[in-house]
């Protein structure tokens, strides 16, 4: 492969050891570039670029997709309340303040909707302090998100026990992080009649073509599955193998983090919402989903997860530009097992990056900040 300065700054990351191998897509529309570095496992066989990635976070626009289908189709609308298919969230409590005990609570002031859910102001997450009384109880009771999606329970008792967690604000007042995207998974699937799983494929994957993506490796794909790694004291250790908690349908398909994909598949996936949902959904919902949905007084209650950026249906919406690779109109996210897919709807750019190293933060992966910048300059973000 011919060098360029994108190839070199990811070089340089696996090279030292910071990841055992990348795979990373950059281009505009039909025209991508695909780079392939390092190895799926350290000691284990070369990257490839089918190799199966756990994508975590860049998997909420999926979840929102899927959830936009069934907007589409005249099954429920944005600001429906959710508790007509999800009675557990019929009368949430809401803490007095954020570092209030959980039994220190008031009434809801509305119901929860459908847009609260989608624009992560329902509640139910992570707040900015990760003490926060409700937050911790939220942790400790519904083992949020990877690396253990085998741990997590079935989605009705997952709701039983949520329906005991207070909300972290009021709903539409705040934004909180992550929860929103695994109700949703329970509300599609009860919408829609069917499994999350599913109802996911039928209306989403195989009508893009992403037949790769779901909650579980595909059978007949071990030699194309990648290990998946925490940085440790002396270097990486590993968390979940080929053969691991990933190698099997999970009793919750976390619409949150829980899908394996590949690079191609992803492509698809952002090739749509740069085509305004073609012929999978109406231009108008692709376009809110991808445009700024907070007021400035919701921004205002995270200072974490947002980081400068603001928040549409189901990922990030650059509102200004703060560094050479935030892009005002930039849609897209990261996750937590190192990865990150965004676009730039006014230039019909891509760039999507997938490592196997849990992020442990905001700035828990170097490698994104490089891949970050050195894309944006491939690409003239920069200018």
């Amino acid at each position: 492969m011919p060098t360029t300065p994108l190839a070199d700054a990811l070089a340089r990351h696996v090279d030292a050891g910071d990841v055992p191998g990348v795979v990373a897509v950059v281009g505009r529309g039909s025209d991508v570039e695909v780079m392939v570095l390092g190895d799926q496992a350290i000691g284990g066989p070369p990257m490839r670029e089918d190799s199966l990635f756990r994508i975590a976070s860049i998997g909420k626009p999926i979840t929102t997709a899927a959830t936009l289908a069934l907007v589409a189709d005249g099954v429920m609308a944005l600001d429906d309340p959710v508790d007509g298919l999800l009675p557990e969230l019929a009368a949430p409590r809401v803490v007095r303040t954020l570092t209030a005990p959980v039994d220190d609570t008031v009434p809801a002031n509305r119901a929860i909707t459908v847009r609260d859910l989608l624009r992560s102001t329902n509640g139910h997450g992570f707040p900015s302090d990760f003490s926060a009384p409700a937050a911790v109880l939220l942790a400790e009771r519904l083992h949020q998100g990877p690396p253990q999606p085998q741990q997590v329970p079935p989605p009705d008792e997952w709701m039983a026990v949520l329906s005991e967690i207070p909300l972290l604000h009021q709903p539409g007042e705040g934004f909180t992080y992550n929860a929103a995207f695994d109700i949703l998974g329970v509300l599609v699937a009860r919408a829609a009649g069917r499994s999350f799983p599913t109802y996911l494929a039928e209306r989403v994957l195989h009508p893009l073509g992403m037949d790769e993506t779901g909650f579980a490796f595909p059978p007949g794909t071990a030699a194309r599955r990648t290990s998946y790694y925490r940085r440790a004291d002396g270097g990486l250790e590993l968390i979940d193998g080929p053969d691991g908690q990933w190698a099997s349908e999970p009793p919750f398909p976390s619409g949150a983090g829980g899908l394996v994909s590949t690079a191609a598949d992803l492509v698809a996936f952002e090739r749509m919402l740069l085509a305004r949902g073609g012929d999978l959904l109406p231009p108008a919902l692709v376009g809110a989903m991808m445009t700024d949905q907070l007021t400035p007084t919701i921004r205002a209650t995270d200072s974490v997860f947002l980081d400068g950026q603001s928040w549409g249906y189901g990922g990030g919406v650059d509102i200004e530009p703060r560094n050479p690779w935030n892009v005002p109109g930039r849609y897209g996210w990261i996750g937590g097992t190192g990865t990150s897919a965004y676009v730039v709807p006014a230039d019909d750019s891509i760039a999507i990056l997938l490592t196997q190293v849990q992020l442990g933060g905001p700035d828990g992966a170097p490698v994104l900040d490089a891949f970050a910048r050195a894309a944006a300059a491939q690409l003239g973000l920069d200018r």
